[in-house]
């Protein structure tokens, strides 16, 4: 019989639904590393989200068959020692498709409008002071005419892409950094760089793509380009786009991941006076709908693990 045991149950807001076939299911709200080994002994399926999941730790599990991701990002176990012992790994993708280009969208929009500026100015009272109709204490710029750099082009960056296309952006999809050729449709990273107004970041975190966007890659773009993070922290310098923004280098930011989760105090991209910066907290992929379908996904993946093993 499986052994089932999730190690970060209340990283969903949903309960998923139990797999049809014969197991045993332990759920922990939420796991310190410390606590990983002594919860996953005996276990033979491993469900976890961001939990780092190590060679060393992996060694000490001599049962597990299967570690199943309640995400797409699997830069948190070791690949390369689960091929070599038979440990399978399987994630979910595909499903915020929609609630991520969404909320790239959105932090885009509230930048260029200005959005929470003008709010904190309505609650200051300055309009009711105005001696016309509007206030016109912020400027406000338009998506539409604009362009778009999209760094990745996997479902997300597709769906972003159909996203700013309704709105009357150009789309400039960028070619690998450091790429000597380009692909039909792709434009050099640099030029992208220089050209989007926004630029938006759906990479994986590996060597290759950490701090892609560094201070180097901020000195090429427009002083009033914004840039959008909702990939993985780990791939902007964010010491340097903290120093673009303060400096006025940058027209804004919205980020919502950062290098290390949940984050310190002594993160750079937490300083509240940094200006034009939004920041949520890795919510983008959580839409109820998109919440749904990555249970759905992930016991799916469970399923079909286990019906394999048995033919």
């Amino acid at each position: 019989m499986e052994r089932i045991v999730f190690l970060e149950r209340d990283t969903l807001t949903l309960e998923p639904r139990r797999p049809s076939f014969e197991h045993t299911w332990q759920s922990y709200g939420a796991t310190r590393p410390e606590e990983v080994y002594e919860r996953l002994k005996g276990a033979t399926v491993a469900v976890v989200n961001k939990l780092p999941l190590r060679a060393e730790l992996l060694e000490r599990l001599p049962d597990l068959r299967l570690i199943a991701v309640a995400a797409t990002g699997t830069d948190n176990i070791d690949l390369e020692f689960c091929r070599a012992r038979g440990i399978e790994v399987r994630n979910v993708r595909g499903y915020a498709r929609e609630t991520l280009p969404e909320h790239v969208l959105m932090l885009a929009l509230a930048l260029s409008r200005n959005l929470v500026r003008f709010r904190e100015d309505v609650r200051a009272g300055l309009w009711q002071q105005s001696k016309q109709f509007c206030l016109h204490t912020r400027e406000i710029r338009d998506l539409h005419g604009s362009t778009l750099g999209l760094v990745g082009y996997g479902t997300l960056g597709r769906g972003v892409e159909r996203l700013a296309r309704a709105f009357g952006m150009e789309v400039l999809i960028s070619e690998h950094k450091g790429a000597r050729e380009l692909r039909e449709g792709r434009t050099a990273f640099g030029e992208v760089l220089r050209r989007s107004d926004v630029l938006t970041l759906h990479v994986p975190l590996n060597e290759e793509t950490r701090n892609l966007i560094g201070g180097e890659e901020l000195s090429l773009m427009k002083s009033t380009a914004l840039l959008i993070n909702c990939a993985r922290g780990g791939v902007v310098d964010e010491a340097a786009l903290a120093e673009a923004l303060r400096e006025g280098r940058l027209g804004g930011a919205g980020v919502d991941v950062l290098s290390k989760e949940p984050p310190g105090g002594d993160n750079p991209l937490l300083d509240p006076d940094l200006p034009n910066l939004l920041v949520t907290p890795h919510v983008a992929w959580a839409g109820r709908e998109a919440q749904q379908a990555l249970a759905d996904q992930l016991v799916d993946n469970i399923e079909a693990f286990v019906l394999r093993r048995k033919q």
